[in-house]
């Protein structure tokens, strides 16, 4: 009885998050506009959908910065993880609390701080200011992302790769780099999800006439649901899912490996003896 009742309130809790996102990817093939009335299916409001030029253009600007600022704070945010792991005591303990900060502070106070301090610094309002606060703000989760990669690593493993031979940077690229690859993944998708699913500081950090996909949609609801929203909405949705499905399948695959010991210390080191002895 007890195991019913705790699925049943799982169901409960799905069905609660998800049924109205499935309403919404049912009505976007609606024929008729109106919400409460099925006329058919049909696919015109996705056809109407790309040929609106004001939400493709809202599309390459939500991917140009979406991509861009997921790549520019997967780097930053990995040469910072390997910087803090290596860090000790009171000062590691200070940066990742400082790391922790914008995780956890509310985006309409970091949208303001973002756009107080661009008006102050008086840098004009557009692109780069909208690139500069979605960099600003993915570093953190690629920081957390890599961070427990790099706990699982041998700790001797970096000094080995410098006995055989490899030079610094060299130990870096070849040996960490490719260790901690999953998590670097990780981190890369997930800014890119947060990038393309942001609004507020979007909303505040953005000049006049560039707009992402998440203002489109905004301003378009105020003026009344259009099935176009509905249409896009999906898609959107879709595409996120299967960024995620993709992240936790990586995920599984590294826990399996992780726990079948393929990352044991002597494999890592004798795997790293076999391919970069000769460095």
């Amino acid at each position: 009885m007890v195991r019913f009742l705790k699925r049943s309130y799982v169901y409960l809790v799905f069905a609660f998050l998800y049924m109205p996102i499935a309403v919404l990817m049912v009505y976007s093939f609606n024929d008729s506009r109106s919400r409460g009335v099925w006329g058919g299916f049909t696919l015109r409001w996705y056809v109407e959908l790309f040929q609106d030029r004001t939400i493709m253009s809202s599309l390459y600007s939500t991917l140009f910065i979406g991509v861009t600022s997921a790549i520019i704070a997967t780097i930053i945010g990995t040469l910072a993880a390997i910087g803090i792991h290596n860090s000790r005591g009171i000062q590691k303990k200070l940066i990742m609390n400082v790391t922790y900060l914008p995780v956890l502070n509310p985006e309409i106070v970091t949208a303001i701080s973002l756009m107080i301090l661009f008006v102050f610094a008086r840098v004009r309002l557009g692109y780069l200011t909208l690139l500069l606060a979605h960099i600003t703000f993915n570093i953190p989760y690629v920081i957390l992302s890599v961070l427990p990669k790099l706990r699982q690593l041998n700790k001797h493993l970096y000094e080995a790769a410098l006995d055989l031979g490899c030079t610094q940077p060299q130990a870096l690229w070849k040996v960490i780099i490719p260790e901690i690859m999953p998590g670097i993944i990780t981190g890369l998708l997930l800014a890119f999800t947060l990038s393309i699913d942001d609004f507020v500081i979007s909303f505040f950090t953005t000049g006049s006439g560039i707009n992402t996909l998440s203002i489109t949609i905004y301003s378009m609801a105020r003026r009344g649901i259009n099935p176009k929203i509905n249409a896009l909405s999906t898609i959107m949705f879709t595409f996120v899912l299967l960024l995620l499905i993709i992240v936790n399948v990586r995920q599984a695959r590294e826990e399996k490996k992780g726990r079948n010991g393929k990352h044991g210390s002597k494999k890592q080191i004798d795997s790293f003896d076999a391919r970069f002895g000769g460095a």
